[in-house]
């Protein structure tokens, strides 16, 4: 699967002499009855014409209302959905599987389409959660554009490690890990409404050391942020002073972040069918028919090996990628396919 800026990219490519390209985006929280409603009056004003010139608004018309009747309701991110007659033939383009969502309802004809309300999602790599937990307390906030937001604050009844008035300490101990649990889950509850709608680009996990890796290994996260999940930090404080120390901490990951999750969403995606190849020996057929298009790689991967593969790569116009197995899904790429992968651009026996 081609990536979202190759996807968007091509729609910006292509234009018309007349206004003949079908541009319709629709918002999270927008009207899909009325929008299809707008789409087959037009189309069927269209059909009135019976004009040359309208029979390539009326395919594509036609097009996009097919691509409506697809759906029951709106995405998560929200829909977008261009079609237009080009050079004969018809050419379609479909988002509806947006991480950041579709800012504003677009519904136009004209020589070019209309691409302006996925601005959002192409910048991606932009918005981050930040989620700072420690026995007191735990600390939630975006980052964004640089700047850091505060968002929630969650308190712990989480007792201290030393019983008090005679308890005996297999009792305290019981109700300590029940009271650190019930602390847990209402965190991830918390990240879970703050960090999905719309879902950040990733997670950033900071706290003391001990209570952070508790956190990570209590299996609470949203699975969404669970995959984005970039890294744990050291931070002591869950306060808006702690955000800020785990935004630096976490800003060069932040940085990073972006190219490596758009091309392991790409992988991920292909699994299983002939736009990837993973595996030593089926990337390695892949190379030599020049048939790589990005090429993944650990940054476990012995040095010459991975340099080996790249230099290979590039030489038949490719790119490469190296993948850090610190986030959940560099993790999961490196234990599930050998630590090498390829998007493909056309596929190999």
């Amino acid at each position: 699967m081609a990536s979202f800026a190759d996807r968007l990219a091509a729609v910006r490519s292509v234009d018309a002499d007349e206004n003949r390209l079908v541009s319709l985006t629709l918002p999270p929280d927008g009207d899909l009855n009325a929008a299809l409603a707008d789409v087959e009056e037009d189309h069927a004003a269209a059909e009135y014409l019976d004009e040359s010139a309208s029979e390539p608004v009326v395919e594509a018309l036609g097009a996009v209302r097919h691509r409506l009747h697809e759906y029951t309701e709106i995405p998560d991110g929200g829909l977008a959905v261009y079609a237009g007659v080009v050079d004969g033939s018809l050419t379609e383009f479909v988002f509806d599987d947006l991480d950041r969502p579709v800012s504003e309802r677009v519904y136009a004809v004209e020589n070019a389409f209309v691409t302006e309300p996925l601005d959002a999602a192409e910048r991606g790599g932009g918005r981050y959660g930040l989620l700072v937990v420690e026995r007191g307390g735990a600390a939630l906030g975006v980052y964004e554009d640089g700047g850091v937001t505060p968002v929630e604050r969650v308190d712990s009844d989480v007792m201290g490690k030393h019983s008090k008035g005679g308890q005996s300490a297999a009792r305290f101990a019981r109700r300590r890990e029940a009271q650190k649990r019930a602390f847990f889950a209402e965190v991830g509850a918390a990240a879970a409404d703050a960090f999905t709608d719309p879902l950040v680009d990733g997670l950033a996990l900071g706290g003391t050391e001990i209570t952070v890796e508790e956190f990570r290994d209590a299996d609470v996260l949203d699975y969404r942020l669970a995959d984005r999940l970039l890294d744990t930090y050291p931070v002591d404080h869950a306060s808006e002073t702690g955000l800020r120390e785990l935004a630096e901490r976490a800003r060069d990951d932040f940085d990073a972040d972006g190219e490596v999750r758009e091309t392991l969403d790409a992988f991920f995606d292909g699994v299983g069918d002939e736009t990837v190849a993973y595996g030593v020996d089926a990337v390695d057929d892949a190379l030599t028919y020049g048939a790589v298009d990005t090429l993944l790689v650990a940054a476990s991967l012995d040095a010459e090996r991975r340099q080996h593969l790249r230099e290979r790569a590039e030489d038949e116009g490719g790119d490469c990628v190296v993948v850090s197995a610190d986030s959940d899904r560099g993790a999961r790429f490196v234990r599930g396919f050998d630590g090498v992968g390829a998007l493909l651009r056309f596929p190999i026996e």
